[in-house]
């Protein structure tokens, strides 16, 4: 029994803050908590200032105290409060408490929810800007299981008293979306923004869980937030869930490979062992400390035009089956990837490319935006720990092209023999040379016009996953045993 929460004309244009926070108190149907930890109660406040709150709110409660918080929620194991969970914990918790508290024989028509937030705002030197989870856990129908949806946020803002009205703002727009445009969930991603700034904060991470999102990929979600210049990186893991770049990178030696995937092969998973290995034999690594992404660029996926989220599913799905954590990132140079990487870690990184990646990177013409040209991004990029693994490519007639006889421009000849030879640059020798003739490109044109023979360029299992689900067009019904 689904109770009407439909969208009608009085709200079809960009409402207002206080306008969304009072049609939720004037909703007779919903009603739950407000858990906020860490920066004020800014979100219930707009409520409360909307009028007819108390038809909505059941309870606001900011539980400040460590030990008071430990007391309701639990001590997580890493003693940490600003972590997503801590948030899940809150809003189970909560959730808890209203079933328990208001019979559902009584309230048979209520839509219970629990909003929280957890969140830690600027340090005093400005030194760290803050950043947080926030979340909902709420029913569209009382008979049904309830919906979540959890994000995390860094601010961008100075002032501690500007992140928790940014916060209160964001907080009211979540709990709007959620409501009235759960069945609209990427219009819902957008709505996050609404009367605030890309300047003022970051989403970075969002998951939506539960019966009405059924139907939602958290991949494509991830895909969103770059597209629509939320954040300019994401990452999912093998299960196809956001997780927080920051909680997988922290401290972390970082092997990097980028590609289009499109199908990943052979070589990228040869290119992706070799260095792998080279990587942890490294001084400075440790092997349980590392971590792996494949990464894809937005510049590529809108390398045939406009973005097809199909295309860019069908690559996340071969990439997940295969045990990897994906990154989506606006980086189109390395230098910004390594820039990126540099805020959550300052342990040696490599980024593993092959020869015509590595000539890029010495193409002035990528950094004629920057007031120092090449040198300021080869000072952001190689002048961090960092180590290119170099997959050689095979020339027209049988040669190999490498570090040693790579060609840059003759303007750049003496930059890279500096990096070169300072050990930046270092060569995979143990690669398979069946693999040298193998490219994507390839794969995908014989895959598209039905051709014979590619699925032996791609890892086990892979293609006959491309024909069971029928990817990147694959046009067959019938199941192939592994090649």
């Amino acid at each position: 029994m689904e109770i009407t929460l439909k969208g009608d004309k009085e709200f079809d244009d960009v409402p207002s803050i206080k306008t969304k926070a009072l049609r939720i108190n004037l909703n007779e149907n919903i009603y739950g908590t407000f858990a906020e930890i860490g920066a004020g109660q800014e979100t219930v406040r707009q409520f409360f200032r909307a009028g007819g709150a108390s038809g909505t709110i059941a309870k606001a409660m900011s539980a400040y105290d460590k030990d008071f918080s430990d007391a309701i929620y639990g001590i997580e194991d890493d003693k940490r409060y600003v972590t997503e969970a801590r948030l899940r914990k809150m809003l189970n918790h909560e959730v808890d408490l209203i079933e328990e508290r208001l019979p559902r024989d009584k309230h048979p028509n209520k839509l219970f929810f629990s909003y929280a937030n957890t969140v830690a705002t600027i340090d005093f030197a400005k030194k760290y800007k803050g950043h947080g989870w926030i979340g909902i856990k709420y029913q569209i129908d009382p008979e049904q299981e309830y919906n979540e949806i959890v994000l995390h946020i860094r601010f961008k803002e100075n002032d501690a008293r500007l992140q928790q009205e940014t916060l209160g703002i964001l907080g009211t727009n979540l709990i709007y979306g959620a409501f009235y445009k759960y069945n609209e969930p990427r219009k819902l991603l957008r709505y996050l923004y609404d009367h605030l700034h890309k300047d003022q904060l970051e989403i970075d991470t969002i998951n939506f869980s539960g019966p009405v999102f059924e139907d939602v990929d958290n991949r494509l979600m991830s895909l969103q937030l770059v597209k629509n210049g939320m954040t300019d990186a994401v990452m999912f893991a093998p299960d196809g869930n956001n997780v927080l770049p920051a909680a997988v990178l922290y401290k972390k030696n970082i092997l990097a490979l980028r590609g289009s995937f499109r199908p990943v092969t052979r070589v990228n998973m040869d290119m992706f062992k070799k260095s792998y290995d080279m990587f942890i034999k490294e001084n400075k690594v440790e092997a349980n400390r590392t971590q792996v992404l494949f990464e894809i660029t937005l510049s590529n996926l809108r390398a045939e035009g406009e973005i097809d989220e199909q295309d860019f599913m069908d690559r996340a799905e071969l990439l997940c089956s295969l045990g990897q954590t994906v990154l989506i990132s606006n980086f189109k140079e390395y230098y910004k990837l390594v820039e990126y990487f540099s805020q959550y870690t300052k342990n040696r990184m490599g980024l593993c490319m092959g020869v015509n990646n590595l000539v890029d990177i010495f193409d002035e013409k990528y950094y004629r935006h920057l007031s120092g040209g090449i040198l300021e991004a080869f000072g952001k990029l190689f002048f961090k720990d960092l180590r290119v693994y170099l997959y050689p490519m095979e020339n027209e007639d049988g040669s190999l092209t490498t570090s040693e006889n790579l060609k840059v421009h003759p303007r750049m000849k003496e930059l890279y023999k500096f990096f070169k030879y300072n050990g930046k640059v270092v060569d995979i020798t143990d690669y398979d040379p069946q693999n040298l003739n193998v490219f994507s490109r390839m794969v995908l044109k014989m895959i598209t016009e039905s051709e014979d023979g590619w699925e032996d360029m791609l890892p086990q299992g892979v293609a006959k996953l491309i024909k069971e689900k029928n990817l990147f067009g694959c046009e067959t019904e019938e199941i192939y045993k592994d090649k």
